[in-house]
């Protein structure tokens, strides 16, 4: 079957132009596990990389020279063993330099294995580039791994050979639920719109997941085949995919941990409460390796202070398994086909629709038609002196003097709004004046997946925001 390249225009042209330009590039490639970086590369480049390795993984400094001995020999007939990647890179220096074509791309996949502890890689591949590569005009590397941490710390936030080098540095992130869509049409699976919205819902948009769907199966099949049967390629992806990424992963499994048992959100200090990590520089990184990664978002409380962030889970599979899989007692291989409109359903989906949203705020603005106004977008709650409480999730702060309040419900048909949820409406908003002191226009935004049923209720709500606006 064809493998189509969905979406990635934007990133499509930006290598293009990097391959372009008149000067040599250093291109850093990154993101989550199986978000597709390598696909991405590989099609749009096609044939035109002069050398390319990818690194193997738990194999040790010897192993990983040979790998690299054996990828240049397909293209070098006078490549020959190295003791050291020095050596080796020399020998990439001299390949590259008897070559005639006015453009020569190398491409390192899998680079965080390359460099196997203790091992001179990082040190070898700052002295090719300082050296020789940079001095040049022709060369193009472009480097690419799943490893955050290790992307992070040693090229784009190098601080020492390699500091300031990357020209240029590319966050590979998730499909949209759109470019999810463009998938299951491009490849004839005949989902409607609300089986493509459960599929993110459970699944998000990374490509690697859609690639294991099987077209004659439903959604909850698909699901329940992946995750729940006793040889479900995704039964043990969530622990998979912290080790894949980080070092010492179990720190970074804690906090997000801590995370998905909060829905709203903890504050920096709240987290170092759950979690019994230090504060320190290190618990910094691994919050924005996580943000990296599109695990978790940062977000400041609309107050008109300056008050620390809070953080929030909006992965979805992270969510689905933290919250559905780990319910799963019995072994029971339907456990989701069978758990579809219970209580454990009901109480999911609510806040997994939630993330959603919370993943498309620019589609969001585009439906409300201010794509091109300036916005900050925030949580708030009113303070614990408060007499009765009220919290709103997503805030739209617009440079028009608007503010969207934002209310997301996951419902299977039109949401009818009941004289309760009308008044719970009303006082968010009194609430959210009254503390804030704002003065901009307020405008209670309805987001859900089927529309608004028109009753003597719903005139609270001045804009509403469908599935079909985020599908679009």
């Amino acid at each position: 079957m064809e493998e189509y390249l969905i979406g990635r225009q934007k990133e499509q042209r930006a290598l293009k132009e990097y391959i372009a330009s008149n000067r040599s590039e250093f291109v850093v490639v990154y993101g989550r596990r199986r978000v597709g970086k390598t696909f991405l590369v590989r099609k749009s480049l096609a044939d035109r990389c002069c050398f390319q390795i990818t690194g193997m993984e738990n194999v040790g400094q010897e192993e990983q020279l040979t790998n690299f001995f054996l990828s240049l020999r397909k293209r070098f007939a006078g490549a020959e063993r190295s003791r050291s990647w020095l050596e080796a890179f020399d020998q990439l220096e001299r390949y590259l330099e008897g070559l005639n074509e006015e453009t020569k791309i190398l491409f390192f996949d899998e680079m965080p294995w390359l460099a196997t502890a203790k091992s001179d890689f990082v040190s070898a591949l700052e002295h090719f580039w300082n050296s020789w590569a940079s001095a040049r005009r022709d060369i193009k590397l472009i480097v690419c791994g799943s490893a955050a941490s290790w992307m992070l710390d040693n090229l784009i936030n190098n601080h020492g050979g390699l500091h300031n080098r990357v020209t240029h540095q590319m966050l590979i992130e998730p499909f949209s639920l759109s470019e999810c869509r463009e998938y299951f049409d491009k490849y004839a699976f005949g989902y409607t719109d609300r089986e493509v919205t459960d599929y993110y819902m459970v699944f998000g948009g990374v490509p690697y997941y859609l690639s294991l769907l099987n077209k004659e199966e439903s959604v909850a099949q698909n699901i329940d085949r992946l995750i729940f049967s006793a040889t479900g390629e995704l039964r043990a992806e969530k622990d998979n995919l912290f080790r894949s990424l980080f070092k010492h992963s179990e720190d970074y499994v804690r906090i997000v941990e801590a995370l998905s048992s909060k829905s709203k959100g903890l504050t920096r200090s709240e987290l170092l409460e759950h979690t019994k990590l230090h504060n320190n520089v290190r618990f910094s990184s691994m919050l924005k390796e996580l943000e990296n990664c599109r695990f978790i978002r940062p977000y400041q409380p609309f107050d008109g202070k300056k008050r620390m962030l809070s953080y929030q889970l909006i992965d979805p599979f992270l969510h689905f398994c933290y919250h559905i899989q780990d319910k799963c007692q019995y072994q029971d291989e339907q456990f989701w086909s069978h758990s579809i409109n219970t209580p454990l359903y009901h109480a999911w989906s609510g806040f997994a629709f939630e993330i959603l949203c919370l993943n498309h705020i620019g589609k969001i603005k585009e439906a409300l038609r201010i794509g091109g106004v300036q916005t900050a977008v925030y949580g708030w709650r009113t303070p614990a002196t408060a007499d009765k409480g009220a919290q709103i999730d997503l805030i739209i702060d617009r440079a028009d003097h608007c503010i969207n309040l934002c209310e997301m419900k996951f419902c299977a048909g039109e949401y009818a709004l009941t004289k309760t949820e009308r008044e719970k409406l009303e006082h968010r908003v009194e609430s959210f004046i009254q503390y804030t002191g704002t003065k901009s226009s307020i405008r209670v935004t309805l987001i859900t997946n089927q529309g608004l049923q028109k009753n003597i209720h719903s005139s609270v709500v001045q804009n509403v925001i469908t599935m079909q606006d985020l599908l679009s």
